[in-house]
């Protein structure tokens, strides 16, 4: 299969604050969606940065100190189980978004944030589809994101290690939902995403 060659990202911005915004987390059946900000240093490259989703786990770890050692400021947010269910997925990703924005000590000038909206905050910015393959700041926010979110996985796996979360992150594999099915739904998991719901019904 022959690969496909991104276009070039051309940044309508020429400051020092430029920060790169990405989430993880849309996707699966309990926790939160998890969104990080990063501004990076140009006199301290982070080597390496791509999507997070292309890197071994040990890869991104290592990538993730670096990126908080050298970058100017970063922050991770989220939106937990219950707002997700509040607001729906889309909403509660930007809320999440913004949360992590407004965390950026020094605040950021403009935004590159991964996917085809942004997220209705004040600071001006543009979207970038496959932003994290396109452009360092979104693969380090992306890269931090990811992290973040598989800690809370392995986390949740320790409380309840017949879900199989340290496997599947929450998505839902065959391993996930025959276990939503066995054991029922978690506190943690998401009411109004179907495979939660259709199990609650039950009971």
């Amino acid at each position: 299969m022959k690969a496909t060659t991104l276009p070039p990202l051309v940044v309508d911005y020429h400051g020092e604050r430029l920060a790169g915004v990405d989430e993880v987390g849309r996707g699966p059946l309990v926790g939160s969606v998890v969104a990080a900000a990063v501004i990076l240093d140009p006199a301290r490259p982070v080597a390496g940065l791509n999507d997070s989703k292309t890197l071994s786990a040990k890869r991104r770890e290592a990538l993730d100190t670096e990126i908080r050692e050298h970058a100017l400021a970063f922050a991770v947010a989220e939106a937990s189980a219950a707002e997700i269910d509040a607001l729906n997925i889309y909403h509660a990703t930007h809320l999440a978004m913004r949360r992590a924005i407004d965390g950026l000590a020094p605040a950021a000038e403009y935004l590159l944030v991964d996917g085809n909206r942004l997220p209705g905050h004040h600071v001006p910015g543009q979207a970038v589809v496959k932003g994290d393959a396109r452009h360092p700041t979104i693969a380090a926010a992306s890269i931090l994101a990811k992290v973040a979110r598989d800690a809370q996985m392995l986390a949740l796996d320790a409380r309840h290690p017949d879900y199989g979360f340290a496997r599947h992150k929450g998505y839902p594999t065959r391993e996930h939902l025959a276990a939503l099915e066995r054991l029922g739904a978690l506190p943690e998991h998401r009411r109004s995403f179907g495979p939660v719901k259709r199990q609650l019904a039950l009971f």
